[in-house]
C-alpha cells in the first residue's frame, strides 16, 4: 500500500487532503501540532479503504522531518507522497511586519518544507510525488502580502528547483495555490467586510471555494492521472488571480464602500500628496 505524509492534517485543507489519499487507497501519515485534534481527524477517517496514523510534531523543529519519514517507512514500509500544506495567514505588509513574525513564516511555510523534502527524498521509490500548498498572494501582488507572500514566493521556487533536479529520477514536484477558502483559519479575515468582498467582487466563478477543491486539486497531482505534469503552480481559486473581473455591485458601488483601509502604505506622504495619481 502507497502511503503520504501530509503536513497540517488536523483540520481545513490537510484534513480534506487526507481524505481524499485514504478514499483512494493511499495510507496517510497526518502530521499536526495538536493531538486531540489529530486523534479526532483520524477517527472520522477510520471507515476509509486506507489506515492514517498521525505524529503530533512541530514541524519546524530539528527532528521533525525525519521523525515523520521513520514512521511512514515502520508503518508502511513506503513513501510514496509529500504534501506540504501547514501554514499560518493573517499576513501584514512589510513596514508592520517585525523580524519574530518573518522568521516564524519563513520558517513554517519555507525552511520546514524545504527539510521535509530532502528529507522524503532519502525514502521515496522509483516515482513519487511532491505537491507544496502555495497561495495565489505569491502569483499576484497582494494587499497586506509581506512574509507572508515572500514564504509562499519561495515555496514556488522551490517547487520549480525539485521539478528540475529530480523529475528525471521519477520525483515529480508540483504545487497548488488555493484562493482564500473558508477554513478554521480564514473564518476571522472573512468577517472584515472589505476583505470578504475583495475575494467575491473579483472572482468570477460564483460562489467559495472549499477544501475539497484543493484537496482534489492535490490529489489529481499526486496521482497517476497527472503523470507527465511536473514544475506547474496550478491556481485553484475561480479565476481570481488570472482575471481582471469585478461584480456588477463592485462596479457600481462609490469608492469608500468598497476600499480597505488597509490599501495605504506605511510610508509617509508630503502633506497634500494625493492617495493616488488621478
Amino acid at each position: 500500500m502507497k502511503s503520504a505524509i501530509v503536513t497540517g492534517a488536523s483540520s481545513g485543507i490537510g484534513l480534506a487532503t487526507a481524505r481524499a489519499f485514504l478514499e483512494n487507497g493511499v495510507a496517510v501519515v497526518g502530521v499536526g501540532r495538536d493531538a486531540t485534534k489529530l486523534d479526532a481527524a483520524r477517527a472520522s477517517l477510520a471507515d476509509l479503504p486506507a489506515p492514517m496514523v498521525t505524529l503530533a510534531a512541530d514541524i519546524t523543529d530539528d527532528d521533525a522531518p525525519k521523525r515523520a519519514v521513520a514512521l511512514a517507512m515502520d508503518e508502511f514500509g513506503r513513501l510514496d507522497h509529500l504534501v506540504n500544506n501547514a501554514g499560518v495567514g493573517s499576513p501584514e505588509p512589510v513596514h508592520s511586519t517585525d523580524d519574530a513574525t518573518l522568521d516564524r513564516f519563513l520558517d513554517l511555510m519555507l525552511r520546514a518544507p524545504f527539510r521535509l523534502c530532502r528529507e522524503a527524498l532519502t525514502a521515496f521509490g522509483d516515482t513519487a510525488t511532491i505537491v507544496n500548498v502555495s497561495s495565489t498572494y505569491s502569483l499576484v501582488g497582494g494587499l497586506r502580502g509581506g512574509a507572508y507572500s515572500a514564504a509562499k514566493g519561495g515555496l514556488n521556487a522551490l517547487t520549480l528547483h525539485m521539478a528540475a533536479q529530480y523529475g528525471s529520477s521519477g520525483v515529480r514536484s508540483n504545487a497548488v495555490a488555493p484562493g482564500v477558502i473558508p477554513t478554521p483559519m480564514t473564518e476571522a479575515r472573512l468577517e472584515v467586510e472589505a476583505f470578504r468582498r475583495m475575494n467575491t467582487d473579483m472572482t468570477p466563478a460564483a460562489g467559495w471555494g472549499t477544501v475539497e477543491d484543493i484537496a482534489n486539486a492535490i490529489w489529481f497531482l499526486s496521482s497517476p492521472q497527472s503523470a507527465w505534469i511536473n514544475g506547474q503552480i496550478l491556481a485553484v481559486d475561480g479565476g481570481w488571480s488570472s482575471t481582471k473581473y469585478l461584480s456588477e455591485t463592485a462596479l457600481s458601488a462609490p469608492r469608500e464602500a468598497v476600499e480597505p483601509d488597509w490599501t495605504h502604505s506605511g510610508r509617509k506622504r508630503a502633506e497634500g500628496t494625493p492617495d493616488r495619481e488621478s
